[in-house]
């Protein structure tokens, strides 16, 4: 059956608090990052991804001791992103607990720190994410928490990524985020074929059967979400057992 399908719950963070929107926008409060990062370690997530989500547009680093403080409380492989621009910003979250680091726009504008980083700690520790929306002219990558559009185009740039020496790509549909109706299975199973390292599927998850569409139609290796989980319209343990029904590897609960 190939690799385990990882189910990956992802904390959005502002001012201290997770939070979960729609297309990027309206944001509301879905509590304490450092409690939530507990619970879903505590229920069987296969990861965790913290996101300072204003870090880049603010123009300041990630919120090292909160970083620290959800390490300390979870057993279980945790991804750090927002801010990060130079290596020392990535070592920086290393040694606060983070396992791999996930970058956006300093990877777009600055793309040499994707070499740096994987030649300093290795690929499995660089994750690149991209936010994209499609357009008339194809899918067109944004930075800065998806506030200032570029030109470059999604696949491409993801293939240099991995180029570069990127280990995943996470990639989240900015049309599909927050909506609830599926994710973008089309781009991701293009992804798919086109690259040879993990995809991380984001944006769009409201049912069940989208976590089983992206994997199986779509070819992600992971399916990320947030609001579906911080809300308890979805347990991880029951999508799991509904995804092994549906004839997906995925890993045993923890709990």
């Amino acid at each position: 059956m190939g690799l385990a399908k990882r189910i990956i719950p992802c904390l959005d963070v502002k001012d201290g608090q997770t939070v979960k929107g729609v297309n990027f926008v309206d944001l509301r409060s879905a509590g304490d990052p450092v409690e939530l990062g507990k619970a879903y370690s505590l229920a069987g997530a296969d990861e965790l991804v913290f996101l300072d989500i204003t870090a880049s547009f603010e123009g300041r680093k990630t919120f090292t001791e909160m970083v620290g403080r959800v390490a300390r409380q979870i057993n279980i492989p945790f991804t750090v992103g927002g801010g990060i621009n130079e290596l020392a910003d990535v070592e920086r979250l290393l040694m606060a607990g983070a396992d791999k680091v996930s970058m956006n726009s300093a990877a777009i504008l600055n793309p040499t720190i994707i070499e740096d980083t994987a030649r300093r700690f290795g690929s499995q520790v660089c994750v690149v994410a991209i936010d994209a929306r499609m357009e008339p002219d194809g899918w067109h990558c944004y930075l800065k928490g998806g506030r200032q559009r570029t030109e470059r185009q999604l696949f491409e740039w993801a293939h240099e990524a991995q180029e570069r020496g990127a280990g995943e790509i996470l990639f989240t549909s900015m049309d599909h985020d927050g909506v609830k109706e599926g994710y973008a299975n089309e781009a991701l199973a293009t992804l798919a074929d086109r690259l040879s390292i993990p995809i991380i599927a984001s944006g769009g998850a409201g049912t069940m059967q989208h976590f089983r569409d992206a994997f199986t139609v779509g070819h992600a290796d992971a399916a990320l979400a947030a609001s579906v989980f911080h809300f308890g319209q979805i347990s991880i343990a029951q999508l799991k057992q509904y995804l092994r029904d549906e004839g997906v590897c995925v890993r045993t609960n923890i709990a």
